[in-house]
Formats: C-alpha cells, structure tokens, sequence
C-alpha cells in the first residue's frame, strides 16, 4: 500500500520534471535550437556570374564557362583506392595525402580543394567513377572563358584569393573566391564581381544537401555583376599582335577626338589559361622570373624610353609658340652641328643642305633641331629660365605625367627641370650645349609609348587631348562624359606647319614607308640610341625602332606609337608596323601584301640573343 502512495507521488514528479526540462530545451534555451539547426540545416554563398567584357564592336572578349573542381569532405572520408586516383589525376600519391591533411586542419565537415579546375577528359572519368571514392566530391563553379584571344596585358587576369588577403577584404571573400589580379580585372574587381548571395538547405545524417530549407524563404539573392565594354578593337589588337611576333616592343593606338585606345599591344605576354589551370602557380613564378622578357610587364603603359626623333615635332612646337623660330626660318646642315669646341653631331643631310622647318621635320634634320632648342633655352634670362619653360610646355602635352588612363599600372616618364641640371652639373655650371641631345629626343626626357601615343592625338587636334582611357560603358554607365579636353600652352595656329612636316616626312621624307595610297598619313621616324653598362663602361646596342603617326590628316580617326626593342631604325619594323595596323583600321583590310608579310614573317629573335657587344648606329631618323 505504501509502495502504492510512493508511485503516485514519484510519477508525477517525474513526468513534472521532464515537462520542465522539454520546455526548458525547446523553448527557453535557444542555444540548443540553435545547435539543432547547425546540424540540420546548412548554408552555402551563391556567386553571381562574373561580369563579360566586350570589346568596343560589341565582341564577347571575356565570358564565363562551367568548370569542375575535386573537393574533399574529410569527415566522410573512407576506403579508396588512392593509386586509381592518383592514375586518374594524373598527380602523386604525396600530393593527394598532403590535401587530406590540409583538409583536415581547415575543417573536417567543409569541402577543401584537392584539384581546381579540373581538364575536361579528367572530369569525364570522374563523373562517372567519383561513387568509387567516399569523402570525394565534384564542385562545379564558373571559370573564366577567354573567347577571343588577345590583349591579355588589358584585360588581366584571375586567380585565388589568398589567405593573407582574406583578412584585408572586409571579409567579403571567402577561400576559394576568385580576384581580378591586374588589367580590367583588378582595376574593376568591384563591378565584374556582383554581390553574394546566401542558400539555405537541409542536411540528411551524412550532411548531405537534401533541398532547400523553408523553400527558400530566407535565401538571398546575388546582386547582378555589371558587363564592361573597352574601346579597344578586338581585330585591330590580335593584328597588331601578329605583327610583333618574334619581337618586342609596344604599340599604343588612339582615337583622337575621344581619346579612347583603339589597341593596347605588348609583345612578349602571358597565358592567362595557363594561369587558371592546377600548374597555375608555376607557370605564374615561371613567368615572373623571366626578366629577359617580362610578360608582366605592360611595355606600352610601363616602358619608359627616350623618344627620340619625334620629340623634334614638339620642340618645333615650343620653337614657334616662343618666337624663336618661324616657319620659314632656315639652318645650313653640313651633315652634322657643331654645337660646342670639339663636339659634333652627326646627321644625315647632306653637306651644305639648308632646311626650313618644313625640310627640318620632314629630313629629321639633328642640325636644324639643335639650333632650335638652344634658341628655346636661350630665350630666358638664363638657361634654368628656358629650360624651365621648355619642360612646362612638354608637361601641357602629357610628358613626365601618369596620365591617369582607367589601368592600375603605368610609370610617368621624365622630363628634367634646372634643378636635376644643377645637381648634375652643378648650379648655374651649365648650358644649352650640355644639355643638347634634349633636341633630338636622345637626352634625359623619358616616356612611355601611350604618352607618345598622346603627345601624337594632341598634335592631330591641333592642341588639345582627352585622357586615354580603356572603357566605353560600365554596367550601364557611359564613360565618355568624364573626360574632358586637356589643352596645351601652344597655340593652335602653329599646328598646321608642324603637321605639313609629318606629312611630307611621309610622302618623301624618312618615312616614305608610311605611305599608303588613299590615305594622307603623318608621321615621324625614330631611332633611339640603346645603352648598357658593361663592366662600368657605356657600352651602346642595338638602337630600338620608334614610329608615331596619325591618319587621316585633317580629319583624324586613329593615332599611333610603335615601339620594337632592338629594331635598328624607325623605318626598318615601327613605321611599316604603324602604317598596316592604321591601314587595317581605317579600311578593315591592307593592300600591301609584301611588306605585311615582311612584318609579320620578320623576326629579331637572334638580336635579342646576341651577347652585350656595341653596334655600329646611325640616329638622324
């Protein structure tokens, strides 16, 4: 009977506390909640697609394509065959047992990579045989699909966020996120990459995706990707590339009256599908060690070289805005200029020629050139004054400026002023006769190929630029009104004699080459003396070949730079080079079948092999 009492008091007891303790755990304490749906539900980053790249003719450039990676889910991980995968793959035992162990430290219930971005023949085999490999799983994401091949060095690349960068993003990325790494990638990372989204889903016992939780009620969705069109022409680029194959060098070309880049040449470049491949980070250290030809390096933004002979078009310029010239001004040439005592310099006019400017631009004339620029340096009280003044005129045209193109790279040239004179020779210790390679563009004044590019647009408009720039229309934004005319301190009257001289340097000047029927092409030759230091002595090598020009005369479409390292003259690749791709541009097609072949058959690979010795060189064009 007592038993009896006991039982009716424990049982409710009892059962008290288990109500207590149900309420306890499924409604007051949210952690467990919380710890329920941790092991129930999971939740995944939805990417949206990357943005597409067109070129400026509305050619898809840069696309997306579905793409495989081998991922490894440690906590589900059994038996396998690990030298049927290795045979599979393709790869050493080692390195799939060193993935696991990765696996294993980052996170035993998270997938980790064992092979990105898997070759198409290997992603068959395993799609078919992935059941034979527990733990094992396929990951499909979007890589990026090179449609048309060229102008890599604009466009960039992608690759892998790193860990280090993962606490430098504001916690946007997540490992295994892709990152725009240089060109139009890095420089507009934010707009091709969107914004995230989030899944939620049901996870089964073996914490498997079994569909989406509360029918996707809570998920979020990406924020769409904007597309981007670059003013570049796709065809005019790979063209360009062609032709300096088996060479190196840059070609910059412009429109002039938008000032957007038609082409972007650098010649040698990467592969950026080898970049996105599993041996990607080798062929990346391979190719940045690989000094002798740089594939990172952007000649056409980066290179900084003396302009040689083209700059004589802006001397010219700066001659008549500072009246110490006029157009018919006249110097004798005796195949050279005796500019100080014992100090002369070579040119190749003939003994007892006399040039007006006309002539002078047109026979590339080093004597008429150099009496111009000691009368511009002449012109001030003294030569710190001129020389002052000349660099002020040159900064107006874009030299010794980053000018500030929508690309993250670039250098800005240099142009001296009195004060790198005064520490060089000392202050107030020298003259226009020290400093009088500056006539001839074989002085201290250093530019990259698209500020010649520029230097060039703005003599074709008569005095005025607008900032080069790579992108047409960014989402839905155009880009054009951001840019506007930058004019120089040259008066636009004194154009017209200086753009005669690059024409008749064309029709039967040093560039006759140029020519093309049809068109009225102006131009300007050049050939940049090219020294190294040897053992501590000067030691001269091959000259590089420098072209730039602009078409038609009077109503300019396209203007242009040709730069090839070790070229010899301005005449023998830069110029023929800058004739086919302007006649390409302006009439889709070339006529002169022998010199594009010339071009594109040429090579200078033996130049670029030669040892360290002096040449023999000539610097008049």
């Amino acid at each position: 009977m007592r038993s009896n009492k006991v039982l009716f008091v424990v049982a409710p007891l009892v059962a008290l506390i288990f109500m207590m303790q149900l309420l306890n755990l499924q409604i007051l304490r949210s952690d467990f909640t919380a710890l329920s749906e941790r092991y129930s539900m999971g939740k995944e980053e939805v990417l949206p697609e990357r943005g597409y790249i067109y070129d400026r003719n509305g050619t898809l450039l840069v696309g997306n394509l579905v793409s495989y990676d081998l991922m490894v889910i440690p906590e589900n991980l059994d038996d396998f065959d690990i030298l049927e995968l290795s045979k599979i793959l393709n790869i050493p035992v080692g390195q799939i047992k060193n993935s696991i162990k990765a696996a294993k430290r980052f996170s035993y219930k998270i997938p980790s990579p064992v092979y990105r971005q898997l070759p198409d023949s290997i992603n068959a085999l395993l799609q078919e045989q992935i059941w034979k490999f527990p733990g094992f799983i396929l990951e499909e994401h979007l890589a990026r699909d090179y449609r048309v091949r060229t102008a890599f060095n604009l466009i960039g690349y992608v690759n892998e966020v790193t860990e280090k960068e993962l606490n430098q993003t504001n916690g946007y990325y997540t490992l295994g996120d892709k990152v725009g790494r240089s060109g139009i990638e890095f420089q507009y990372e934010e707009d091709l990459r969107g914004g995230k989204g989030l899944r939620y889903f049901r996870k089964d016992k073996f914490n498997r995706d079994v569909g989406s939780f509360d029918k996707g009620n809570f998920d979020i969705s990406p924020t769409n990707a904007h597309d981007i069109v670059l003013t570049i022409d796709a065809e005019l680029q790979q063209y360009g590339e062609s032709l300096l194959t088996n060479k190196r060098g840059g070609i910059v070309a412009i429109q002039p009256k938008t000032g957007e880049v038609l082409a972007l040449v650098s010649i040698p470049n990467f592969e950026p599908d080898s970049l996105r491949k599993e041996t990607g980070s080798d062929y990346l250290i391979r190719m940045a060690n690989d000094t002798l030809n740089q594939p990172f390096f952007d000649r056409g933004l980066q290179a900084q070289y003396a302009p040689g002979s083209p700059l004589k078009t802006l001397n010219a310029l700066i001659g008549l805005q500072e009246k110490v010239i006029e157009p018919n001004t006249r110097f004798t040439c005796n195949s050279g200029h005796y500019y100080a005592k014992g100090f002369f310099m070579r040119c190749l006019c003939k003994h007892g020629t006399s040039n007006d400017l006309l002539r002078g631009i047109s026979n590339s004339c080093n004597t008429y050139f150099s009496n111009v620029y000691q009368r511009i340096i002449g012109s001030k009280s003294t030569p710190a004054e001129g020389v002052d003044n000349w660099k002020s005129h040159l900064n107006s045209f874009g030299l010794g400026n980053y000018l500030g193109y929508d690309l993250p790279v670039g250098r800005p040239g240099f142009v001296p002023e009195s004060s790198y004179y005064d520490l060089v020779y000392g202050s107030r210790n020298w003259k226009s006769t020290n400093i009088i390679s500056n006539a001839i563009g074989q002085g201290e004044v250093l530019s990259t190929p698209i500020q010649m590019a520029n230097f060039t647009a703005t003599i074709a408009n008569r005095g005025y630029y607008i900032k080069p720039h790579f992108t047409k229309i960014v989402g839905n934004i155009e880009t054009s009104s951001e840019f506007q005319r930058q004019y120089t301190k040259i008066d636009q009257n004194h154009f017209d004699i200086v753009i005669e001289g690059m024409r008749q340097a064309v029709l039967r000047g040093t560039s006759r080459v140029a020519n093309i029927k049809g068109i009225e092409v102006c131009g300007k030759t050049g050939t940049v003396e090219n020294f190294t230091l040897i053992d501590g002595q000067k030691t001269q090598l091959t000259d590089h070949s420098v072209f730039i020009a602009f078409a038609p005369k009077d109503d300019p479409e396209i203007a242009i730079t040709v730069f090839v390292e070790n070229g010899y003259w301005g005449s023998r690749w830069a110029a023929p080079i800058a004739s086919l791709m302007i006649e390409k541009y302006m009439r889709g097609e070339t006529s002169r079948k022998w010199l594009e072949d010339r071009m594109l058959n040429g090579s200078l690979r033996e130049e670029y092999q030669k040892p360290l010795l002096g040449v023999p060189f000539e610097i008049n064009q």
